[in-house]
Protein backbone atom coordinates (compact mmCIF):
# COMPACT_ATOMS: atom_id res chain seq x y z
CA UNK A 1 0.00 0.00 0.00
CA UNK A 2 1.44 3.32 -0.92
CA UNK A 3 1.48 6.71 1.02
CA UNK A 4 -0.97 8.55 -0.49
CA UNK A 5 -3.53 5.19 0.02
CA UNK A 6 -2.25 4.57 3.78
CA UNK A 7 -2.97 8.36 4.85
CA UNK A 8 -6.39 8.26 2.61
CA UNK A 9 -7.76 5.74 4.63
CA UNK A 10 -7.46 7.54 8.09
CA UNK A 11 -7.84 11.34 6.63
CA UNK A 12 -10.65 12.85 4.56
CA UNK A 13 -8.25 13.10 1.81
CA UNK A 14 -11.45 14.34 -0.48
CA UNK A 15 -11.83 17.02 1.59
CA UNK A 16 -8.36 17.65 2.74
CA UNK A 17 -6.51 16.42 -0.41
CA UNK A 18 -3.03 15.73 1.11
CA UNK A 19 -1.48 13.62 -1.26
CA UNK A 20 -2.17 16.41 -4.33
CA UNK A 21 0.08 19.20 -3.73
CA UNK A 22 -0.56 21.81 -5.67
CA UNK A 23 -4.18 20.95 -6.61
CA UNK A 24 -7.05 23.24 -6.65
CA UNK A 25 -8.18 21.67 -3.27
CA UNK A 26 -4.73 21.69 -1.78
CA UNK A 27 -4.27 25.28 -2.47
CA UNK A 28 -7.63 26.22 -1.14
CA UNK A 29 -7.32 24.59 2.06
CA UNK A 30 -3.56 25.91 2.70
CA UNK A 31 -4.57 29.29 1.49
CA UNK A 32 -7.73 29.37 3.82
CA UNK A 33 -5.59 27.77 6.76
CA UNK A 34 -2.77 30.12 6.18
CA UNK A 35 -5.33 33.67 6.41
CA UNK A 36 -7.30 32.04 9.62
CA UNK A 37 -3.36 31.20 11.14
CA UNK A 38 -2.17 34.85 10.41
CA UNK A 39 -5.53 36.86 11.82
CA UNK A 40 -6.23 35.01 14.64
CA UNK A 41 -3.25 32.35 15.14
CA UNK A 42 -5.55 29.33 15.27
CA UNK A 43 -7.44 27.21 12.51
CA UNK A 44 -9.39 23.86 12.92
CA UNK A 45 -9.88 21.85 10.51
CA UNK A 46 -13.34 20.00 11.26
CA UNK A 47 -13.49 16.12 10.80
CA UNK A 48 -9.88 15.73 9.54
CA UNK A 49 -10.28 11.87 10.43
CA UNK A 50 -12.66 9.77 8.56
CA UNK A 51 -15.93 9.33 10.83
CA UNK A 52 -15.38 5.51 10.47
CA UNK A 53 -12.20 5.74 11.87
CA UNK A 54 -12.96 8.05 14.97
CA UNK A 55 -13.67 5.31 17.55
CA UNK A 56 -11.10 2.95 16.78
CA UNK A 57 -8.66 6.72 17.56
CA UNK A 58 -10.83 6.97 20.70
CA UNK A 59 -10.00 3.95 21.98
CA UNK A 60 -6.47 3.92 20.77
CA UNK A 61 -5.76 6.37 23.01
CA UNK A 62 -8.10 6.09 25.87
CA UNK A 63 -5.74 2.28 25.92
CA UNK A 64 -2.49 4.21 26.58
CA UNK A 65 -4.13 7.19 28.61
CA UNK A 66 -3.74 5.43 32.40
CA UNK A 67 0.08 5.35 31.61
CA UNK A 68 0.22 9.51 31.35
CA UNK A 69 2.80 10.96 33.89
CA UNK A 70 0.31 12.46 36.57
CA UNK A 71 1.53 15.04 38.70
CA UNK A 72 -0.40 18.05 40.24
CA UNK A 73 2.18 20.66 40.64
CA UNK A 74 1.94 24.51 40.99
CA UNK A 75 2.55 26.65 38.23
CA UNK A 76 2.78 29.73 36.38
CA UNK A 77 2.00 30.85 32.50
CA UNK A 78 6.00 30.78 31.15
CA UNK A 79 6.18 27.40 33.05
CA UNK A 80 9.54 29.06 34.85
CA UNK A 81 10.01 27.88 38.19
CA UNK A 82 7.76 29.57 40.62
CA UNK A 83 10.25 30.89 43.04
CA UNK A 84 11.75 33.39 40.07
CA UNK A 85 12.23 36.86 41.37
CA UNK A 86 9.82 39.04 39.65
CA UNK A 87 8.51 42.48 40.29
CA UNK A 88 5.31 42.33 42.65
CA UNK A 89 2.74 42.69 39.94
CA UNK A 90 4.32 40.70 37.24
CA UNK A 91 2.10 38.23 35.91
CA UNK A 92 4.67 35.34 36.49
CA UNK A 93 4.22 35.74 40.11
CA UNK A 94 0.03 34.24 39.66
CA UNK A 95 0.47 30.62 40.37
CA UNK A 96 -2.42 27.78 39.79
CA UNK A 97 -2.44 24.04 39.66
CA UNK A 98 -1.76 22.09 36.94
CA UNK A 99 -3.65 18.62 36.64
CA UNK A 100 -2.90 17.83 33.10
CA UNK A 101 -0.93 14.56 32.25
CA UNK A 102 1.15 13.36 29.06
CA UNK A 103 1.40 10.10 27.19
CA UNK A 104 4.99 9.85 26.18
CA UNK A 105 5.90 8.82 22.23
CA UNK A 106 7.89 6.14 23.59
CA UNK A 107 4.35 4.49 25.05
CA UNK A 108 3.22 5.17 21.68
CA UNK A 109 2.67 2.26 19.50
CA UNK A 110 3.80 2.77 16.01
CA UNK A 111 0.44 1.34 14.34
CA UNK A 112 -1.43 3.65 16.13
CA UNK A 113 -3.51 6.29 13.93
CA UNK A 114 -1.68 9.41 15.63
CA UNK A 115 1.93 8.01 15.23
CA UNK A 116 0.97 7.09 11.39
CA UNK A 117 -0.44 10.69 10.99
CA UNK A 118 2.74 12.63 12.96
CA UNK A 119 5.30 9.96 10.64
CA UNK A 120 3.62 10.67 7.69
CA UNK A 121 5.71 12.68 5.20
CA UNK A 122 2.13 13.74 3.29
CA UNK A 123 1.05 15.53 6.34
CA UNK A 124 4.48 16.82 7.44
CA UNK A 125 4.38 18.56 4.08
CA UNK A 126 0.62 19.76 4.02
CA UNK A 127 1.52 20.96 7.94
CA UNK A 128 4.65 22.90 6.50
CA UNK A 129 2.52 24.86 4.38
CA UNK A 130 -0.18 25.63 6.33
CA UNK A 131 2.27 27.49 8.54
CA UNK A 132 4.41 28.88 5.18
CA UNK A 133 7.25 27.06 6.30
CA UNK A 134 9.37 24.93 3.73
CA UNK A 135 8.91 21.97 5.90
CA UNK A 136 9.04 20.88 9.17
CA UNK A 137 10.94 18.31 11.31
CA UNK A 138 9.81 15.37 13.44
CA UNK A 139 11.50 16.36 17.22
CA UNK A 140 14.38 14.28 17.89
CA UNK A 141 13.05 13.79 21.26
CA UNK A 142 12.09 10.33 22.82
CA UNK A 143 9.43 11.35 24.47
CA UNK A 144 7.99 14.80 23.51
CA UNK A 145 8.00 14.93 19.74
CA UNK A 146 4.67 12.83 19.64
CA UNK A 147 2.35 12.42 23.03
CA UNK A 148 -1.28 12.52 24.48
CA UNK A 149 -2.29 15.54 26.51
CA UNK A 150 -4.72 13.81 29.76
CA UNK A 151 -6.99 15.63 31.39
CA UNK A 152 -9.11 13.96 33.49
CA UNK A 153 -12.52 15.18 35.22
CA UNK A 154 -12.49 18.10 37.67
CA UNK A 155 -8.93 18.95 36.18
CA UNK A 156 -7.71 21.35 33.96
CA UNK A 157 -4.65 22.59 31.80
CA UNK A 158 -4.46 25.83 32.70
CA UNK A 159 -3.24 29.27 31.37
CA UNK A 160 0.39 29.14 29.59
CA UNK A 161 2.22 29.77 26.69
CA UNK A 162 3.85 27.00 24.01
CA UNK A 163 7.83 26.77 23.92
CA UNK A 164 7.54 26.07 19.92
CA UNK A 165 5.90 28.74 17.97
CA UNK A 166 3.48 26.34 16.34
CA UNK A 167 1.61 23.50 17.41
CA UNK A 168 -0.62 20.62 16.08
CA UNK A 169 -2.73 18.99 17.65
CA UNK A 170 -6.01 16.06 17.50
CA UNK A 171 -8.88 15.57 19.64
CA UNK A 172 -9.08 12.18 20.15
CA UNK A 173 -11.80 12.10 23.17
CA UNK A 174 -14.14 14.78 24.16
CA UNK A 175 -15.51 15.16 27.68
CA UNK A 176 -19.31 14.87 28.87
CA UNK A 177 -19.06 18.87 29.95
CA UNK A 178 -16.47 21.45 30.09
CA UNK A 179 -12.89 21.48 29.04
CA UNK A 180 -13.51 24.49 26.53
CA UNK A 181 -9.88 25.49 24.75
CA UNK A 182 -9.71 29.04 25.56
CA UNK A 183 -6.82 31.52 24.20
CA UNK A 184 -5.96 35.25 23.58
CA UNK A 185 -4.88 35.85 19.67
CA UNK A 186 -1.66 37.37 19.77
CA UNK A 187 -1.49 38.44 22.99
CA UNK A 188 2.23 38.86 22.69
CA UNK A 189 5.19 39.49 20.15
CA UNK A 190 8.68 38.55 20.00
CA UNK A 191 9.22 41.81 20.52
CA UNK A 192 6.73 42.46 23.36
CA UNK A 193 5.95 40.52 26.53
CA UNK A 194 2.38 42.88 27.11
CA UNK A 195 2.67 41.71 30.52
CA UNK A 196 -0.30 44.06 31.45
CA UNK A 197 -2.69 42.31 28.94
CA UNK A 198 -1.47 38.75 30.24
CA UNK A 199 -2.43 39.78 33.91
CA UNK A 200 -5.54 40.70 33.07
CA UNK A 201 -6.61 37.91 31.58
CA UNK A 202 -4.93 35.67 34.40
CA UNK A 203 -6.79 37.84 37.31
CA UNK A 204 -9.99 36.83 35.29
CA UNK A 205 -10.23 41.02 34.10
CA UNK A 206 -9.43 40.31 30.39
CA UNK A 207 -12.24 38.41 29.47
CA UNK A 208 -12.77 40.89 25.81
CA UNK A 209 -9.52 38.94 24.71
CA UNK A 210 -10.62 35.37 25.48
CA UNK A 211 -12.03 32.96 22.49
CA UNK A 212 -13.46 29.81 23.03
CA UNK A 213 -13.53 27.26 20.79
CA UNK A 214 -15.11 23.61 21.32
CA UNK A 215 -13.18 20.94 19.51
CA UNK A 216 -15.07 17.50 18.31
CA UNK A 217 -13.26 14.17 18.09
CA UNK A 218 -11.52 13.99 14.71
CA UNK A 219 -11.02 17.95 14.22
CA UNK A 220 -7.25 18.85 13.88
CA UNK A 221 -5.97 22.17 15.38
CA UNK A 222 -3.21 24.12 14.02
CA UNK A 223 -1.86 26.59 16.66
CA UNK A 224 0.68 29.18 17.14
CA UNK A 225 0.72 28.76 20.92
CA UNK A 226 3.94 30.49 21.55
CA UNK A 227 2.48 34.07 21.27
CA UNK A 228 -1.36 33.08 22.07
CA UNK A 229 -2.23 32.75 25.89
CA UNK A 230 -4.10 29.08 25.97
CA UNK A 231 -5.80 27.21 28.14
CA UNK A 232 -8.76 23.82 28.62
CA UNK A 233 -11.08 24.99 31.43
CA UNK A 234 -11.82 22.70 34.15
CA UNK A 235 -13.22 19.09 32.70
CA UNK A 236 -16.69 18.06 34.23
CA UNK A 237 -18.76 14.75 34.11
CA UNK A 238 -16.84 11.11 34.15
CA UNK A 239 -14.98 11.18 30.74
CA UNK A 240 -11.87 12.72 30.67
CA UNK A 241 -10.46 14.77 27.72
CA UNK A 242 -7.45 13.05 25.28
CA UNK A 243 -5.77 15.38 22.51
CA UNK A 244 -3.15 14.25 20.59
CA UNK A 245 0.14 16.88 20.01
CA UNK A 246 1.99 16.83 17.32
CA UNK A 247 5.09 18.65 17.82
CA UNK A 248 7.65 19.27 14.96
CA UNK A 249 10.32 21.97 14.36
CA UNK A 250 11.60 24.28 11.93
CA UNK A 251 15.00 22.86 12.29
CA UNK A 252 16.29 18.60 12.91
CA UNK A 253 17.42 17.71 16.06
CA UNK A 254 15.24 19.31 18.44
CA UNK A 255 15.66 17.80 22.29
CA UNK A 256 13.64 19.37 25.17
CA UNK A 257 15.23 20.39 28.47
CA UNK A 258 15.91 18.51 31.29
CA UNK A 259 13.95 20.44 33.76
CA UNK A 260 10.99 20.56 31.44
CA UNK A 261 10.90 16.67 30.03
CA UNK A 262 11.18 16.17 33.95
CA UNK A 263 8.33 17.63 35.15
CA UNK A 264 5.79 16.50 32.41
CA UNK A 265 7.10 13.36 32.15
CA UNK A 266 8.23 12.27 35.27
CA UNK A 267 11.98 10.99 33.65
CA UNK A 268 14.76 11.99 31.68
CA UNK A 269 16.89 10.03 28.51
CA UNK A 270 20.32 10.17 28.21
CA UNK A 271 19.70 12.04 25.04
CA UNK A 272 18.16 15.15 27.09
CA UNK A 273 20.79 15.16 29.30
CA UNK A 274 23.36 14.85 26.03
CA UNK A 275 21.79 17.56 24.77
CA UNK A 276 21.57 20.04 27.43
CA UNK A 277 22.81 23.19 27.28
CA UNK A 278 22.47 23.90 23.12
CA UNK A 279 18.72 24.72 22.93
CA UNK A 280 18.62 27.39 20.58
CA UNK A 281 15.78 30.36 20.84
CA UNK A 282 13.12 32.36 18.80
CA UNK A 283 13.06 34.64 20.37
CA UNK A 284 14.06 36.59 23.74
CA UNK A 285 10.10 36.16 25.49
CA UNK A 286 10.58 34.74 29.54
CA UNK A 287 9.32 31.52 28.41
Amino acid sequence: MGAAEALGRVVDTERYPLAAPGSTGWDAVVSRTRDELAKTGCCVLPAFIRPALQDALRAECAEIAPLAHYDVETVNAYNIDVATPLPEDHPGRITVERGNAFVARDHIPGGFIVHRIYSSELFQRFVASCFGLPRVHELADPLSGLCVNVVNPEMEHPWHFDTNEFTVSLLTQEPEDGGVFEYCPNIRSAEAENFADVRRVLTGNGGDLVRGLTLRPGDLQLFKGRYSLHRVGRVRGNTARHTAIFAYSERPGVIGSVARTRQLFGRVLPEHRAAAGGAVRVDRLLD
